[in-house]
């Protein structure tokens, strides 16, 4: 039979050696160091921009309609097509016109005629008046007739004018360059001067996109924005970058007061017509000068609720937080405002794997540019952590 003695002798036992194997502060043992990649944070210099959302519209577009009235004869060009100035679109029946010039074409013939007769009524009245054969008064009369006819002459000749012009316009030419849009009356139908529109006609190449920018953004480029110097980018929605780029042309002469933006404008080339008037367009203004920023891969930018953080490594492999302003991106890489000093070692692959600052690592180089490439899974790895 077990005394109590003995029996409690046993449980005081079995708690040491409890204890011994929990360790002597009675924690969990220490994790062993995690492998992960780092890099130096990269200082360069890179110029910078500000982006904008926009939308694209034709230097030139207008509104085709008749100058004559009449019935429409022919169409001729493709709906939606590309055409040139000049190039004939519709045709008005011109029967009525060539008539008409006809006419007039006779009263200046008439008018020139009478002209001629009294030129020669007046030198007949002016060498008869020598030798006193007709009156002074007869003498201005011929004189009058003379400058009537000569009014007559001047009118005939506006009435020609214009019905060669009446006639001319019964062909209907595209004023510029550009694309047609559909055709609102076809032929067959009466149309009326100034009044029925035939069709559309937008200008291709170039186009200007239109965005409006902030005021922060309009403070820091109004110093050249005016002159043009501005390279803006452009990008549509189903193009991941900007491939299309142009000059900064214009910017308005007052913010909009309950906006707080102000509108500015770019002249962009289009020689392939990709940009169509009325399309949304990302914007980007480029920055006349570069600035020296700290560049970090994207891979490295852990995410924590609104913040956005990396994790620096020391010389003996423990880990420290740093929350970053960020800015612009550059490819696969971003501009860091503030959180990091030039030359600061950084987790770039593997930063899941930190969980609480101070936590040892294993580090091993890789390349900030390309942390997944070649040269990366080449480069040797740093010594252990102690």
């Amino acid at each position: 039979m077990v005394s109590k003695r003995t029996s409690g002798t046993f449980q005081v036992f079995l708690i040491a050696v409890l204890l011994a194997a929990c360790g002597r502060d009675g924690g969990p043992p220490p994790r062993p160091p995690v492998e992960v990649g780092v890099a130096a944070v990269i200082e360069r210099p890179v110029t910078g921009w500000a982006e904008f959302v926009g939308h694209i519209e034709a230097i030139e577009s207008a509104e085709i309609r008749p100058r004559v009235s009449g019935h429409l004869r022919q169409m001729h060009f493709d709906e939606g097509g590309t055409v040139r100035g000049g190039q004939l679109l519709f045709s008005i029946d011109n029967r009525e016109y060539r008539a008409a010039l006809t006419a007039a074409q006779a009263d200046r013939k008439r008018a020139e005629t009478r002209i001629e007769l009294a030129r020669q009524e007046l030198s007949r009245a002016e060498t008869l008046i020598k030798e006193r054969a007709v009156s002074q008064s007869e003498l201005e009369a011929r004189r009058s007739e003379l400058a009537q006819a000569e009014a007559d002459v001047l009118a005939a000749r506006a009435r020609v004018t214009r019905a060669e012009l009446d006639l001319e316009f019964t062909r209907i030419t595209a004023p510029f360059d550009g694309r047609t849009g559909a055709a609102l009356v076809k032929p067959g139908n009466l149309v009326r001067a100034g009044e029925s529109v035939l069709t559309t006609l937008v200008s291709l190449d170039p186009v200007h996109v239109v965005f409006t920018a902030d005021e922060r953004s309009f403070l820091r480029y109004e110093a050249t924005a005016r002159s043009g110097r501005h390279v803006v980018q452009v990008g549509l929605a189903d193009e991941p970058d900007f491939p299309h780029q142009g000059a900064l042309d214009f910017v308005d002469n007052a913010l909009d007061t309950g906006s707080g933006t102000i509108r500015a404008r770019a002249v962009v080339p289009n020689p392939d017509g990709r940009l169509i008037a009325g399309l949304s367009a990302r914007v980007r203004v480029l920055d006349d000068q570069s600035r020296a920023v700290l560049l970090v891969h994207e891979q490295a930018i852990l995410t924590d609720l609104d913040h956005r953080y990396v994790w620096v490594v020391d010389g003996n492999g423990s880990t420290e937080r740093r929350d970053l302003q960020l800015g612009a991106q550059f490819g696969s890489l971003r501009i860091v405002e503030a959180g990091l000093a030039p030359g600061e070692r950084i987790i770039v692959s593997g930063g899941r794997k930190v969980l609480a600052p101070g936590q040892p690592v294993r580090p091993h180089e890789v390349s900030m540019a390309e942390p997944d490439g070649p040269a990366s899974a080449a480069a040797a790895p740093a010594p252990a952590a102690r």
